[in-house]
């Protein structure tokens, strides 16, 4: 059965995407069956892997809103191990009209039982927001990374998302826990970079992933040729930072990393 893990964070521009375009991509070269959903209306997860988000006929909307089954939607891509649930902007709309439907927190949850027997790992690109779609993630998961940018400002809304992941564990799904922090962004000629990883690093511990994710352009630049990092440049550093990454993620898994996820009562007091 499929392990779930949300990648998530509320607040935009911290590498939440890209995470979730590349470390998915990573985790299907070390063979593992991925299948990567796209949640965010934006679609860059979904354009990342050169879909065109206006001629897709079923996406996610269509299954959270519609009830369609998620096999539907499902699209193959250019790694073999990797499948995509991809988005438009129509997903927009889904915030609005769940509010008043039946089960709306767990619309996306009901939905990936019927496949989760074909994959390894399903991992959910969250919009920047802490509304009904990200619910529904969390709702969904088994467990959160949260990709954090080496900012301060990046910082401030961490305690927001821990308490949203709290209420969510208390009242609608007991079995999630916090699987991570990966730090994005990582400058080492940047002295703010230290400071905030030795904040975070002092604050959770163990939770903060050992992969730093480098600022690099490679990563900015292949989402405009519709391909993840490593089919676009394979040894460019944040491409190797991912492939690291995957590597971590396994092995937690695996508890070769004796690493377990803490529960979140811990980080949150």
């Amino acid at each position: 059965m499929a392990h779930i893990l949300a990648i998530a964070n509320q607040k935009g521009g911290v590498g939440k995407t890209t995470t979730a375009v590349n470390l998915a991509a990573s985790l299907a070269v070390a063979e593992q069956r991925v299948l990567l959903v796209d949640l965010d209306p934006q679609g860059n997860a979904t354009s990342a892997y050169g879909l065109d988000k206006e001629a897709l006929s079923c996406h996610a909307y269509h299954v959270l809103v519609e009830g369609r089954p998620v096999a539907d939607g499902i699209t193959s891509t250019a790694l073999e191990s990797l499948d995509l649930l991809p988005t438009n902007t129509d997903l927009v709309g889904a915030e609005v009209e769940l509010v008043t439907a039946i089960g709306r927190e767990t619309r996306l949850r009901d939905a990936l039982a019927d496949v989760m027997e074909r994959y390894d790992l399903i991992l959910i690109d969250c919009p920047p927001s802490l509304g009904l779609l990200t619910l529904n993630a969390l709702t969904a998961a088994h467990g959160v990374l949260i990709p954090l940018q080496c900012e301060y400002y990046a910082m401030e809304g961490m305690s927001h998302l821990l308490r949203t992941i709290d209420l969510v564990k208390a009242r609608l799904n007991p079995g999630l826990a916090l699987d991570g922090i990966v730090l994005t962004m990582y400058d080492r000629r940047n002295r703010l970079t230290y400071q905030v990883e030795r904040e975070v690093t002092n604050h959770f511990g163990a939770l903060v992933m050992p992969t730093r994710i480098p600022r690099n352009v490679r990563l900015s630049e292949s989402p405009s040729f519709g391909k993840p990092a490593l089919l676009y440049d394979i040894a460019a550093p944040g491409t190797l930072a991912y492939l690291e990454l995957a590597d971590d993620l396994l092995a937690r898994r695996s508890g070769e990393a004796d690493v377990p996820p803490r529960d979140l009562e811990h980080v949150t007091s």
